[in-house]
Parts: C-alpha cells; structure tokens; sequence
C-alpha cells in the first residue's frame, strides 16, 4: 500500500499544495488532476522520492520512503513528463541501461517485443536523438513492458501519442491492473483503465 499523509509542497516561495493526503491500495489507480503550474507533476516527483516535501511523508508497505528507500524504489516505476533517454544511445540501448539500473536483466529479445508491442521495433537500432517526439515517447513507454514493479506513476503518458498507441497503452494498463498493479497518473486524455478501485486527486493552482 501507498500512503501519502499531509503533503506540502513549495516552489520556490510559492506554494504549490498543502496537506495532500490519499491511500492506494494493489489494483487501484488514481488520476492527479489540475490546472497547468497546479503541482501535479512535482506531485508525482515527490511521491518517487525525487522531490523532498516541506511537510508529510510517504509510506510504501508500512515504511516511510525516506528510510527504505532502496526497497520502495525496487517496487516503483516513474515514466516523467521528460523521457528520461540518452540521445546518443540506441533505443536497444538505452532501454538495456534502464532495465539493468533496476536490477533486472533483460536481453535483446524481450526489449524488441516491448518495443513492438508499442509500434517502435524499426528503430531499434537508431541514436534516440533522431526520433521524432512521438517515437521517443513510445520508446520510454517501452519500459512499462519491461518491468516487474508494482507501482507506475506516469505522468502525461498518452501525450504524443497516436490514436493507435493510446489504445496499446491503455489494454497494457489494464492488464497490470488486473494483476493488482497500482498506478497514479496525470492525463489530459478521456481514457478508460479498467481498475478494481479508481480515485481521483485534484489539485487547485
């Protein structure tokens, strides 16, 4: 279980949200909703333990995420607003350094049909930096058919992407859920993830 307990957060002097509470449960999602500069995706950052709060805290399994943070971050994967890729790494490879960064090994073969099964297997072998937007996107999606974690949090995964892609990550998402994954996720998309409990976190700017 996640739980976040009276969550602040600041920007600079600026304060973003304030008392951010929520608990998720194995097979629920919750949508983080709000107005562009609301906080959401220093929301997201925060609760990867990528961001400090000015108040509150995270609890993974029991645990705050400040002290077992290396076991909360084996159970976590965080797909950003950025791709998180190297431009002068091939996707195989890119993908490659990823996986094992995690501790999880994969070969060449189980990336390419990650990287099929999101329309982006013919460029495999190409530097990262000569793929359009939508194609890097789809290539930092890729990952979340390499994972073994529980948890995703994904912050505009459907930007970018094609009508034929949105579909793929959606069927993909409902499968995780189905096997009591959990995910959080900010959208400006009309989708529909299949989960056994959904909620929503809206901020206000």
């Amino acid at each position: 279980m996640l739980i976040a307990r009276n969550l602040t957060c600041l920007r600079g002097d600026r304060l973003l949200f304030k008392k951010v509470g929520f608990e998720l449960s194995a097979g629920g999602l919750m949508y983080v909703l709000g107005e562009n500069g609301s906080g959401k995706s220093s929301l997201l950052r925060l609760l990867c333990g990528l961001l400090t709060p000015e108040d509150g805290e995270v609890f993974w399994n029991g645990k705050s995420i400040k002290h077992d943070a290396e076991s909360y971050q084996a159970d976590l994967i965080y797909v950003g607003h950025l791709n998180g890729l190297k431009d002068d790494l091939t996707v195989l490879e890119n993908l490659e350094f990823s996986a094992r960064l995690v501790g999880n090994m994969v070969d060449n073969g189980t990336i390419l049909k990650a990287l099929t099964a999101i329309g982006v297997a013919r460029c495999s072998n190409l530097p990262v930096g000569l793929l359009s937007q939508g194609q890097k996107r789809r290539v930092a999606l890729a990952r979340l058919w390499l994972t073994r974690s529980k948890l995703w949090i994904l912050d505009e995964p459907f930007a970018a992407l094609d009508t034929a892609s949105v579909v793929v990550l959606t069927t993909q998402l409902n499968q995780h859920m189905a096997k009591g994954g959990m995910a959080i996720i900010t959208t400006h998309q009309d989708v529909d993830i299949q989960a056994q409990s959904t909620q929503i976190l809206r901020l206000i700017a």
